[in-house]
């Protein structure tokens, strides 16, 4: 594997980190800018919402532009907004710097998974992309802990400047180890839009905010649900948020694993065992040790979800694949802002801090419902000879036999 993948994992690992690290730090922010746990949760809301905005947004713009100066571009953006967080005097200046990093987001995944495929043979592609995906995920088992220790240790700003240092170093590396690669020689606007004439594409972006933002109803609580239901010391979030991560990474190999044998059926599993671990949290978070697993539970769930439904979105748009993937990593975040949002709204109502797992669940079951529905009306599709408009007004291929076995 070339070197410049290492440039591009340092990346996806300091975003990973910026993204959940604030889940560990709500009750630091929320005492300092003397706001509720809700409003503070507000910062994991307009992070997503930046991701919604920004993926297809700057996706789009980085077809006009050398991608690697476009990958240069978004990790400045990166750097400014965590540095605006750092060092925000006040609470909405802080939720500019999180909506100001999270514009890079979604098109550094999108189009650093084009750069790290054309790096190598056609042949280690996939490697190369999960190499690069591969420092997100351990920014849930390493870089997330460990910002939460530096804000809970050194204040919630402190994190926040280590992150940007991340970011500074993501950038040099890229400067450095990526070579230049000229966009497409002209971005066909017309042939990408097509893509979202094809119903199962928005089925299946329906199925990423349900299901994946069932995931952050409840972990954007979990700090104030760990602490004063299960009755962990402060200390021990960051633990905690260790086993999430790891959790993370075992759901990511097992949905990367079986999501080409038989996507609906491992999103019927996936989607519908984490419907019940949410619905079961809300019981598991009274004891410390049922908590605890509970929450890997819901990393491996939940992360498991991920490359089925994404690998779901770039099939249903055969001809515009870096839209529809950039637009499904927005839809991915819609959902966690809408669950973020309506969990915060369940405590302001007096439910407690476990009520966000009962919203987590009905997400999720919701996103199951979608899936068979979906199924559904493919098969129907197949049977009667339809054809559904593809991007660019392609009709998808036949399905194979064996392919419709596994629907």
């Amino acid at each position: 594997m070339p070197l410049a993948l290492l440039a591009l994992a340092i990346g996806a690992f300091g975003i990973g980190t910026t993204e959940f690290v604030i889940m560990g730090l709500l009750p630091e922010v929320a005492d300092e800018f003397q706001v509720s746990i809700p409003t503070a949760g507000y910062a994991t809301t307009g992070y997503a919402l930046g991701v919604v905005i920004g993926a297809p947004l700057l996706t789009l713009l980085g077809t006009r532009l050398a991608r690697k100066q476009m990958l240069m571009m978004l990790m400045g953006l990166f750097i400014a907004g965590n540095l605006l967080s750092a060092l925000a005097p006040a609470f909405l200046l802080l939720l500019a710097g999180r909506v100001l990093a999270s514009f890079a987001h979604g098109a550094f995944f999108g189009i650093g998974a084009v750069v790290a495929a054309d790096l190598v043979a056609p042949d280690k592609r996939a490697r190369a992309i999960a190499t690069m995906f591969t420092g997100l995920t351990i920014a849930n088992v390493v870089g997330v802990p460990m910002g939460t220790w530096i804000g809970q240790t050194l204040g919630w700003r402190a994190a926040f400047l280590a992150v940007a240092g991340l970011g500074v170093l993501g950038l040099a590396g890229i400067a450095a180890l990526v070579p230049r690669q000229p966009g497409p020689a002209a971005a066909r606007l017309g042939q990408e839009l097509a893509a979202f004439r094809n119903p199962q594409v928005w089925l299946a972006m329906t199925m990423t905010v349900l299901g994946f933002g069932g995931v952050f109803a409840a972990i954007t609580y979990i700090t104030p649900m760990m602490v004063d239901v299960a009755g962990y010391a402060d200390s021990s979030v960051t633990w905690l948020l260790v086993l999430f991560g790891l959790g993370l990474v075992g759901g990511n190999l097992i949905g990367g694993r079986y999501a080409d044998r038989s996507l609906m059926r491992m999103l019927y599993i996936t989607l519908g065992g984490l419907g019940v671990v949410l619905a079961a949290f809300s019981f598991t978070a009274h004891d410390k040790v049922a908590a605890a697993v509970t929450i890997v539970l819901v990393g491996a769930f939940g992360f498991a979800t991920v490359a089925p439904l994404q690998k779901r979105v770039m099939d249903q748009a055969p001809n515009a694949p870096t839209l529809a993937s950039a637009a499904n990593i927005g839809a991915f975040n819609l959902g966690n802002a809408l669950a973020a949002w309506l969990g915060g709204l369940v405590i302001s109502a007096g439910r407690g801090y476990t009520a966000p797992n009962w919203v987590g669940a009905l997400m999720a079951v919701a996103a199951l419902a979608t899936a068979v529905f979906s199924a559904a009306l493919e098969r129907r599709t197949a049977r009667t000879g339809g054809r559904v408009v593809a991007a660019g007004g392609a009709s998808p291929a036949p399905e194979t036999a064996g392919e419709a076995a596994v629907r």
